[in-house]
């Protein structure tokens, strides 16, 4: 699995937006939707990398695609 450093919640959600995910709901948590599946960001800075990549593979991406939005 390629590295990914923490990233900050608010990177996160701008690239998820890119690929069609939108926010359902907020709170300590943030929850976004693309209609089929749901990722849960925490409300953290930064979000820890083995984190980041279990929302990246529940959204169906690889790390590598997640980079590229970033």
């Amino acid at each position: 699995m390629p590295k990914l450093p923490g990233i900050n919640h608010k990177r996160a959600i701008h690239a998820f937006e890119k690929v069609g995910f939108w926010i359902a709901r907020q709170g300590k948590h943030i929850t976004m939707t693309n209609g089929e599946k749901v990722i849960t960001i925490p409300r953290a800075n930064p979000v820890n990398s083995f984190t980041m990549a279990i929302i990246i593979q529940g959204a169906g991406l690889s790390i590598e695609e997640f980079k590229k939005l970033l």
